[in-house]
């Protein structure tokens, strides 16, 4: 197995992140400093991050847990302002975790977190094209039927069209928006540019994974189907190349709850 892909299943991090503790060498095998992802990593070496021993993915149970993400809290393991982190609500018996891709801090819903590198990889790549759905509140309501055709459509954004979307009519200032690809706060700035700001934004779904019920601020750990079901939606996909995207009557879900879960540079998220 390439070490990259070693250290994402051994759930040290993500595949990309993986890469990066590599080639800043902080990973040795059997004692010798390793600075390439692809080196092969055969059964019984010693791995080691910065000093520390990594379990090998063998060793290791995956688990993925659901997170109603709070407005206010980082999609990031750890925060240099000492911001409230998504893996802060994770409870201790799910050791080291990490976001499945990202959601602004100020977006809330859905958000999941996992040990497993190599599955959070394939289900944020852009060529796998998960489907993720938000419920949408904008400013400047009514919103007119061309412009969620717009939206479904595609808009014209600095950084290129955007691929087609699902543009479901739920209120006046109320939709909901399914995307096939992720880019930097994608959903407000569509809405920035049919001229409604986004005034409140909650992914409600992701995959098949759907938030329902779950309170804001509440976590709970995914079941053997749902995960497996998880590896089919990834699985089923064309193999990712790197640098390509391809184009291709609900109320607010989760009431406010008590944060919980054990205490434990931000991107922005595609809301």
């Amino acid at each position: 197995m390439r070490l990259a892909k070693y250290l994402a299943q051994a759930g040290v991090a993500s595949r990309r992140a993986a890469e990066s503790l590599i080639e800043q060498g902080r990973v040795r095998v059997d004692g010798a400093l390793i600075t390439t992802p692809v080196f092969f990593v055969e059964p019984g070496m010693d791995v080691r991050v910065d000093g520390e021993k990594v379990d090998s993915p063998e060793e290791r149970a995956s688990v993925v847990y659901m997170l109603n993400k709070p407005l206010g809290v980082v999609s990031t393991s750890w925060d240099p302002q000492g911001r409230p982190t998504v893996t802060d609500y994770a409870p201790p018996e799910a050791g080291r975790v990490y976001p499945v891709g990202r959601l602004d801090i100020d977006s809330s819903g859905l958000l999941l977190v996992t040990n497993d590198g190599d599955l959070a990889h394939r289900l944020t790549h852009p060529s796998f094209e998960v489907p993720k759905t938000y419920l949408v509140r904008i400013a400047h309501p009514p919103i007119k039927r061309g412009e969620l055709d717009e939206l479904r459509r595609g808009v014209e954004l600095d950084d290129g069209l955007t691929a087609p979307t699902d543009v479901t009519a739920i209120a006046p200032a109320k939709f909901e928006i399914t995307l096939r690809e992720g880019r930097n706060r994608q959903v407000r700035r569509m809405c920035d540019a049919i001229g409604h700001p986004v005034k409140e934004l909650q992914r409600i779904r992701f995959g098949d994974l759907e938030l329902g019920h779950l309170l804001e601020g509440g976590v709970r750990r995914l079941k053997p189907q749902e995960v497996e079901a998880l590896r089919a939606l990834a699985g089923e996909a064309k193999t990712p190349r790197p640098g390509t995207v391809r184009r291709g009557g609900r109320g607010w879900p989760g009431e406010r709850a008590g944060r919980g879960g054990a205490p434990s540079a931000n991107k922005p998220g595609d809301g």
